[in-house]
């Protein structure tokens, strides 16, 4: 076979190929995701590497800076923001607080979150399925909702802005100003808040875990605090882990929570800093904080697959005994009930009691007259010119955003999760497919107010800077994890012969996703919808940046308003609660899908 034979048949085999790869949906779905977010994911981060070695126009008020021309290479802002006199006060304090308060937070959400799981898998302990149920609501709601709780109930005349607080005003009672304000509170709100994740991940291995092998325990005579010792803690060792690395993770990226309860006694983290430096007009000072908290999400990731993926594996979960030796708690059982209803009272239903009463008073903290003015008033009550909260044009334009923004995110995250899962099902295995679940995945890991930044940056070269276009592709990106995630493991539950029969017959790709596919795994899907819509209803941290004084949202609405109209605020704070907490309840109601199911009780 002579040479040009040679190239001919290579021609042909390499058409086919090409042919037949194409030919295959979830080819061109993996080709498009692929090129897709690794531009939106990838190309943002070079651009704020960029930003923090070039020259922008604001830094020309720097001495240091001039005669230098926009845009050429620098390395003052790394200099100025880690090593000269500004350094310990607007970088390496911050980075201090935030890594202090996000271990805080995880010991709190591990212990209190992992108790009440072992309460109610493992004990006879009395109103499981209460606790079940109420536990999970202070993850539902936004975390700024217990810090905003957080300074009504403990706040007095003594501290902070001088007002009083619910306490104060039943008990005279003063906090000192570090209960209220600070790294303290910030580190309780956010471990109250995240506790949920040490109860699901804790909870659902204790209730899945074989009971025969603490019965063979028991049955050597070993005792209960060694059985927890030796056979049950190890068990949940994986989830410890897993629950540490999640709360340390989001906490680090933490905003409002901070912001809330940091301001008034000076305590700031890497969140609050860099909105400073950005709303300043100081981009790349700003965007090293933004690379420090990107690597400080991958770092905890390469610690969770080497942990996870080094430990040895050994077997918890088999046939097993159906029979579950609860400990007798004998008279505690209802003390341990009472503490429990106490505190989840507290944490469940007094900030929305709070936040009722809170916009209600004319002064606020004193309950002695309430009013519904703030509500209802059609005028202009004292209140900085604003009227009630359903008469004010600026809360109607703030809703239509949010339910536009939320929609559209949805859509755009729930059907492009539908899509990578089927192809990386179809695929699975294949590096093209490993590559896109990654990238699909690569969102979650980044802290939002850092995605936030990294999307600043895109949108001042694509023209999109603080459009609602921007928010709306920042938002589908950010969620998509979640829908890819849903859109994988509802594909990977469907056999291949589901599919297999329609293309035997000849059916279209999109008939065989709309008449079959989607019908089977329908509750999944849409799961898949609502879960990036109450997400996004809820978020503040990622849409601070780019909607600053351009397009208000609820949250960024209620941030703005906290500062200066505090029963407008705390109304404001009610009716974004309420409606998340409803679209959570639609959620559970359309697709029978409960997260707290996943402990039981």
């Amino acid at each position: 076979m002579n040479e040009i034979t040679k190239t001919a048949v290579h021609k042909r085999k390499l058409k086919y190929r090409v042919r037949d790869f194409v030919s295959k949906p979830e080819n061109i779905i993996l080709s498009i995701t692929v090129v897709v977010l690794g531009f939106f994911t990838i190309y943002p981060l070079l651009l704020l590497l960029k930003d923090t070695l070039t020259v922008n126009i604001a830094d020309l008020l720097y001495p240091e800076l001039f005669g230098k021309k926009v845009g050429s290479l620098t390395t003052f802002h790394w200099k100025r923001m880690l090593f000269s006199n500004m350094s310990s006060t607007y970088f390496w304090n911050p980075l201090k607080n935030a890594v202090l308060m996000s271990v805080l937070a995880s010991f709190i959400a591990i212990l209190y979150g992992g108790v009440v799981a072992f309460l109610i898998t493992r004990t006879d302990m009395k109103f499981k399925k209460f606790f079940s149920t109420v536990f999970i609501f202070p993850y539902i709601m936004p975390s700024w909702t217990i810090a905003t709780f957080w300074k009504n109930f403990f706040q007095n005349p003594y501290i902070g802005s001088y007002q009083s607080g619910m306490l104060y005003w039943l008990t005279g009672i003063c906090v000192p100003e570090k209960f209220v304000y600070g790294l303290v509170p910030c580190a309780i709100v956010l471990g109250l808040h995240y506790a949920p994740f040490a109860y699901i991940l804790i909870g659902g291995i204790l209730r899945n875990m074989d009971a025969n092998l603490e019965e063979a325990a028991t049955i050597l005579k070993a005792s209960r605090a060694k059985i927890i010792r030796r056979i049950t803690l190890p068990i949940v060792m994986p989830a410890l882990l897993s629950t540490f690395l999640l709360v340390f993770s989001s906490s680090m990226s933490a905003y409002a929570v901070p912001q809330f309860l940091g301001g008034a006694s000076g305590f700031s983290v890497l969140t609050t800093t860099l909105k400073q430096f950005i709303n300043s007009g100081w981009y790349g000072q700003g965007y090293i904080m933004s690379i420090f908290m990107i690597l400080f999400g991958l770092i905890i990731l390469g610690i969770n697959q080497y942990v996870t993926g080094s430990r040895k594996n050994f077997t918890t979960v088999t046939g097993k005994s159906g029979q579950i030796s609860y400990i007798k708690l004998g008279v505690w059982k209802y003390i341990a009930a009472a503490i429990l209803v106490v505190l989840c009272v507290f944490c469940s239903f007094m900030p929305l009691v709070s936040f009722a009463l809170e916009s209600c008073t004319d002064i606020p903290g004193v309950y002695s007259n309430l009013t519904l003015k703030y509500w209802i008033d059609p005028g202009f009550p004292l209140n900085n010119g604003l009227h009630g909260l359903f008469y004010e044009p600026q809360v109607w334009a703030a809703f239509r955003n949010s339910l536009v923004l939320s929609i559209s995110c949805s859509f755009i995250a729930g059907t492009m999760g539908i899509l990578i899962g089927y192809a990386v099902s179809k695929r699975r295995g294949s590096k093209l497919a490993k590559l896109a679940d990654n990238l699909a995945f690569l969102p979650y890991l980044m802290p939002s107010m850092a995605l936030g930044a990294a999307f600043l940056a895109i949108g001042a070269k694509m023209g999109l800077s603080k459009t609602m276009g921007l928010l709306v592709l920042v938002g589908s990106i950010k969620y998509l994890p979640f829908a890819s995630r849903s859109g994988i493991n509802a594909m990977l539950q469907l056999s291949g012969e589901i599919e297999e029969a329609a293309i035997i017959v000849n059916v279209p790709w999109y008939k065989r996703m709309l008449r079959i596919i989607f019908p089977i795994q329908k509750s999944t899907f849409i799961s898949g919808y609502l879960l990036p819509f109450t997400s996004c209803m809820r978020e503040l941290s990622l849409f601070t940046l780019l909607s600053s004084g351009s397009i208000y949202l609820m949250t960024t609405l209620l941030e703005y308003w906290q500062v200066w109209c505090d029963q407008s605020a705390n109304a404001l704070n009610l009716l974004i609660v309420v409606t998340v907490l409803a679209i959570n309840l639609l959620v559970n109601k359309l697709t029978g899908a409960s997260i707290d199911k996943g402990v039981g009780g």
